[in-house]
């Protein structure tokens, strides 16, 4: 059965195309000479110039909130997601980091341009939105950039608020979710957890998240700003939505002052626990039945659920009796994606919509302090980056590795053999132990140095071209071909793949 690869249609085996005969059939040959032309010409490609880890995303820095919430892909498809993309011609690995200010997917390619065409049509088929207007607002890095990037979105550099903590603990998520999924490989996998290191050690070392606050506690920030400060201890609060950005809003409340508030879930039992939490402040449940009439008057609304569709749109709000004068106008601050809050509602006289894309105007504070944690920041992940680049360079010799103490196995156990039959049947255990343990001890010793060149972990002054030179030499000395070798893999990898 042909399986297309890299864009050419390849045999699974030689045996499908020879007749009873052991003539070729000509209608099949033209998929032997593809795989042929894939295993010489394309393994410059593939293979020497190893496959690249890309990144190709959007965020709040570059797309608007209505292009987001389009592309955003719920945690619990991420795992569909991973297959669907591991399954194109040109991905090994994927991982997606999906929240309300992004939506980035991560992957391993075995050819940077085709990769990125066949993940930005992925992301076109499963969001509707045509390739050219979803390419207005990508941005893509490779590599170093790519590592980069991710250890600055870990470290909250990269966030709206300054060293937010919300989006460590997301990417910790990717990990866990990506645990078992076979497309979530090595590469990825020890991306993400390195950027969790990251994270951590950042946060630890430069204090950067002191002061610092989540998307959650920006919208408080947001709401107080847009109200007069006489009415702060008397606005009516309402939170809809008790999940983790819904109790974090509340969280904020509290600090700021807030002693009651209404929360709109639809089940009591999250508004309980955060209840218990919060001692001395009056938390009042009220189930989404009652959504409209507690939003009706109440004068700050806050929405933070699931919803894939707007909960408020204008001919709900219309009607709603004005607010009093002291607090002026109905704040409706939407930090959903997808968005809660139709845009609609700014068209009604009194009332006034925010949702994550406003809070930019709540983070100005502080620049010269941030900037100073930033670069504190940036010099430890430029440490980290090249802590993680020398591991994965160390993964580019492994292959080479394996295939030269196997070749050194299959000499060791050839000529054990050998001399075992010259010392006759009764030989002493002990004494087959001895000669086989000595050759053993005899093959260890002379790989030994080898081995060790062909290491790279940062652990010497040994560069990585020194350690590729070694490689290719001991590739041409040994006849490894593990080029070849190499491309084979990936190429039986991707047809197994594709018959599953």
């Amino acid at each position: 059965m042909a399986h297309r690869i890299g864009g050419v249609r390849c045999e699974v085996a030689q045996s499908d195309v020879i007749t009873e005969g052991g003539k070729i059939d000509p209608s099949k040959a033209s998929a032997i000479s593809a795989l042929e032309q894939l295993k010489t010409s394309a393994a410059d490609r593939y293979t020497k110039e190893r496959s690249s880890i890309v990144v190709i995303g959007l965020s709040i820095h570059t797309a608007p909130v209505e292009m987001r919430e389009k592309l955003a892909i719920p945690e619990a498809e991420w795992p569909r997601a991973i297959g669907e993309l591991c399954g194109l011609n040109h991905i090994e690995e994927a991982a997606v980091l999906s929240t309300c200010n992004r939506m980035e997917i991560y992957v391993v390619a075995l050819s940077q341009h085709r990769g990125v065409k066949e993940v930005t049509e992925w992301m076109s088929k499963t969001s509707g939105i045509p390739v050219p207007e979803i390419c207005e607002h990508l941005f893509l890095l490779y590599n170093k950039d790519a590592t980069q990037h991710l250890f600055e979105v870990s470290a909250g550099l990269d966030s709206l608020v300054l060293g937010e903590g919300q989006i460590l603990a997301q990417v910790k998520q990717v990990v866990k979710v990506g645990q078992g999924i076979v497309g979530f490989g090595r590469n990825v996998s020890g991306l993400f957890k390195h950027a969790i290191t990251v994270g951590k050690r950042v946060r630890t070392e430069t204090n950067i998240a002191a002061g610092a606050v989540s998307v959650s506690s920006a919208a408080v920030e947001l709401a107080l700003m847009k109200l007069p400060e006489s009415s702060h201890a008397t606005a009516r609060m309402l939170v809809i939505g008790a999940g983790k950005m819904g109790k974090l809003v509340i969280k904020h409340l509290v600090a700021k002052g807030c002693t009651k508030m209404i929360v709109v879930n639809r089940s009591e039992e999250k508004v309980a626990a955060i209840r218990e939490e919060m001692k001395g402040v009056e938390i009042f449940y009220r189930p989404l039945t009652d959504m409209l009439s507690c939003s009706a008057e109440a004068d700050v609304i806050f929405t933070s659920t699931a919803s894939e569709t707007p909960l408020f749109l204008k001919e709900h709000v219309k009607d709603f009796p004005t607010v009093s004068a002291e607090v002026g106008v109905r704040l409706f601050v939407d930090i959903s994606v997808p968005r809660n809050v139709g845009s609609c509602i700014s068209e009604i006289e009194g009332a006034r919509l925010y949702n994550v894309d406003d809070l930019k105007e709540v983070v100005a504070a502080n620049k010269e302090d941030r900037l100073r944690k930033a670069m504190e920041a940036q010099a430890i992940i430029a440490e980290e980056s090249k802590q993680f680049e020398a591991w994965r360079d160390s993964l580019e010799t492994v292959p080479t590795i394996k295939k030269l103490r196997a070749y050194a196995e299959r000499i060791r156990a050839s000529e054990l053999e050998k001399c075992l039959s010259k010392m006759g049947e009764d030989i002493p255990k002990k004494t087959r132990k001895a000669v086989d343990d000595l050759s053993r001890g005899i093959v260890n010793k002379l790989l030994h140095g080898p081995m060790q060149h062909l290491r790279c972990d940062g652990s010497d002054s040994r560069t990585l071209s020194e350690t590729l030179e070694n490689m290719h030499a001991l590739n041409r000395m040994f006849g490894l071909e593990t080029d070849i070798y190499l491309l084979e893999q990936k190429i039986r990898a991707k047809v197994e793949q594709s018959q599953k």
